[in-house]
């Protein structure tokens, strides 16, 4: 007599499945699976055929409040629950990040929008098909004059126009990278006063922890750069803003999750993991309640390395600009405004070619669309939202008006470049 046993049939024979399912002694796995709780279902699914390729990984941050949401992700454990180990590590310089992500250092990065789109162009470094995962934060940028100038009578944008034109001489603004985000708020609000940015002054760039060092040497007249070194050169006493980047535009998009084209296609399910984790910490930091423990979190040495109340007062929306005006910011920095705020639009990532086409970074045209298509990963993006249970937006792209009364929303993006009156 052998001793193989039988097959179970059980379950699986379809009128003894079809008895069993109707006496309620057995579920359908989807019924099983809504019983299970939400954190042990992303665990299934990370341990599945999806599990990410590459569980352990490198990301790059600048020391900046908002590289919030990537080292969030890291200590309140998003990471884990998606299967994930994500390392934080702290870059020196924009020119860092983008040479670690092109040469695989890093493997994905919090990040300037517009350096992304820099080396997609060729423009920015070396050419490399780049990828954008998701938007980081909208606002909480800020461009920063010297205290010297405001003891001659500047206080905004006007003031420093009929200043510069009253006393010529060679003024010097710093950005942080030539392509990047800085560099073309600085630029864009430089022009509606009717300064050009590449003819009238000097540019240089400069490292944003290095910024209000710089300041206090007397290197530069102004800086654009991200919190919280705006607020950094007020409490130093060497600087005042001058501007806030949201007056410049509203929820603009600022920090973005990017890699390379090449990392994206080779971890595709890392990739939606990471955009997923981040999203749960961008969730956790938008609630007001819980800004004041992010602050504190990131202020640490190994991060941002500053006192925790010159991070946490702007991250609240609580705004001095050091020569007596204080308000309530309602277009403080966010990190999801339910998705609003990280869904990788379209029209965002066009708008910075146009503003490298406008000051002649770019010598012609590109196809704006099809740039951004191939850039924002907006199917993965969708993925990583259904998971992180995060609205996405009905529309790929947005439309916005800036300081200077131009709006824009991606429908003819060549006219827009062309359109400005101080251009290259």
């Amino acid at each position: 007599m052998s001793d193989t046993k039988k097959p179970d049939t059980s379950v699986t024979n379809p009128s003894r499945r079809d008895f069993l399912l109707k006496s309620g002694l057995l579920m359908a796995a989807g019924s099983i699976m809504t019983m299970v709780p939400a954190g042990v279902r992303n665990a299934a699914w990370a341990a599945g055929s999806d599990a990410p390729e590459k569980p352990n990984i490198n990301v790059g941050f600048i020391p900046l409040t908002d590289c919030a949401s990537v080292v969030m992700a890291n200590l309140k454990g998003f990471d884990k629950k998606y299967g994930l180990t994500i390392t934080p590590t702290k870059e020196a310089s924009w020119a860092a990040v983008r040479d670690k992500l092109t040469n695989g250092e890093l493997d994905a990065a919090h990040v300037l929008y517009g350096l992304v789109y820099g080396v997609q162009m060729g423009i920015g470094g070396p050419q490399k098909d780049m990828a954008n995962l998701m938007t980081i934060n909208n606002n909480g940028q800020a461009i920063s004059l010297s205290s010297q100038l405001h003891e001659k009578g500047v206080t905004d944008g006007a003031s420093l126009a009929k200043f510069m034109k009253d006393n010529p001489r060679e003024y010097t603004f710093a950005q942080t990278f030539p392509t990047g985000t800085h560099a073309m708020w600085l630029y864009y609000w430089l022009g509606s006063l009717g300064v050009n940015p590449m003819k009238d002054v000097k540019t240089i760039t400069v490292p944003p922890p290095q910024m209000v060092a710089n300041m206090r040497i007397g290197n530069m007249d102004g800086f654009c750069v991200g919190e919280p070194w705006n607020a950094r050169a007020i409490a130093d006493k060497i600087g005042f803003t001058a501007v806030t980047s949201q007056d410049i535009w509203k929820d603009h998009p600022e920090k973005i999750l990017g890699t390379t084209a090449e990392w994206v296609k080779a971890n595709p399910n890392t990739a939606r993991a990471l955009t997923a984790a981040v999203l749960e910490a961008s969730k956790y930091i938008d609630d007001m309640a819980n800004r004041g423990e992010v602050a504190s979190a990131i202020a640490a040495k190994a991060y941002v390395n500053t006192e925790a109340s010159v991070i946490e007062g702007r991250m609240k929306g609580e705004y001095d600009n050091g020569i007596g005006k204080t308000w309530k910011d309602d277009n403080y920095m966010k990190f999801c405004n339910d998705g609003a705020v990280n869904f990788p639009y379209l029209s965002d990532g066009m708008w910075f070619l146009t503003q490298h086409k406008r000051w002649g970074l770019l010598k012609d045209h590109p196809d704006y669309l099809e740039t951004a298509k191939k850039v924002n990963q907006i199917d993965i993006y969708k993925q990583a939202a259904e998971l992180a249970k995060v609205t996405i937006p009905a529309s790929d792209m947005r439309e916005s008006t800036l300081i200077d009364g131009v709006k824009w929303d991606g429908k003819d993006p060549k006219a827009y470049a062309d359109g400005f009156a101080v251009k290259v």
